[in-house]
């Protein structure tokens, strides 16, 4: 039973770690602010936060990490702006696009090979992503899903950085904290300016996600993988935060996000997640033949 509940337990860490972000889509539509604005205070919080937890790993940068960063601070800054301008399901089911553009960039970065399972797999989720441009749609929804579609790109990105040997030599974190603070420095006009106009409720709201919704949570990730969960197991367990984010904002903020929407988001995750189940059974297997 001990064994059991030691195997299980650091599971509980990636759950509430994606719980954690699933909470981001609510706050950020909950804000008066604009979404610089809200982006500066939210990323000096953060890598303050993520800095503090992982300072024993130095803060040490090369080339492929600093790139890392750039898209790090891009992806944050480009799903702030489309959760402000569409809907918060659209937001992050178009950011959860990430995998797919692995699919095709992957075997060509690293030279792997493209299955044609794979190709079935970018065809359902292309075919996903359609549907959020299906119906009645404002002009700045249009304008959000591409700028989610565009997070979703950079979020691609930067996981291909991070497979990169060179990013394994500094500390893991280093991307996310140098990423903050250049979206700092970015959004720090706007941020500086809305300072004396802020409501009280903003300001917590911005602490809440600097150091709660991306510090904590990212924390408690790194401390789950750390002490062996499977990337399969956590990837899995993340596409919790894509259900529930929406589901925040419906709740408190009643945003309904439109039928066509939540049948690409069901699309896209399905087919990840079948992808994702289909290859660790394939793993398993090769593991047994060797």
């Amino acid at each position: 039973m001990k064994q059991a509940q030691s195997k299980f337990s650091p599971l509980l860490f990636v759950v509430a770690a994606a719980v954690l972000w699933s909470s981001g889509g609510l706050f950020i539509k909950w804000t008066s602010i604009s979404g610089l604005e809200l982006s500066f205070g939210r990323s000096l919080f953060a890598a303050i936060t993520v800095a503090i937890f992982t300072r024993r790993e130095g803060f040490g940068l090369n080339k492929v990490t600093a790139l890392a960063s750039l898209l790090y601070a891009a992806l944050l800054l480009l799903f702030v702006l489309a959760t402000k301008q569409t809907t918060a399901a659209n937001a992050i089911f178009l950011q959860y696009t990430a995998p797919v553009y692995l699919l095709i960039f992957e075997p060509l970065f690293y030279h792997e090979k493209f299955r044609s399972r794979d190709l079935l797999v970018v065809i359902a989720c292309v075919a996903g992503m359609s549907l959020f441009f299906v119906g009645k749609l404002r002009p700045e929804d249009v304008a959000g899903n591409l700028l989610a579609l565009a997070s979703g790109l950079c979020f691609a990105c930067y996981f291909l950085l991070l497979r990169h040997t060179k990013s394994r030599a500094v500390n893991r974190a280093s991307s996310v904290i140098y990423g903050n603070l250049l979206l700092v420095m970015i959004a720090a006009p706007a941020g500086l300016k809305a300072l004396p106009h802020m409501n009280s409720f903003d300001g917590w709201s911005v602490i809440y996600l600097g150091v709660v919704q991306i510090g904590l949570a990212y924390t408690l990730f790194t401390v789950a993988m750390a002490r062996g969960v499977r990337s399969l197991d956590a990837g899995i367990v993340g596409y919790i935060e894509p259900v529930l984010n929406p589901i925040w904002v419906f709740l408190v903020l009643g945003e309904r996000p439109s039928q066509w929407a939540l049948l690409g988001g069901a699309i896209i995750i399905t087919a990840v997640v079948c992808h994702t189940l289909l290859e660790a059974r394939r793993g398993r297997q090769q593991g047994n033949l060797t």
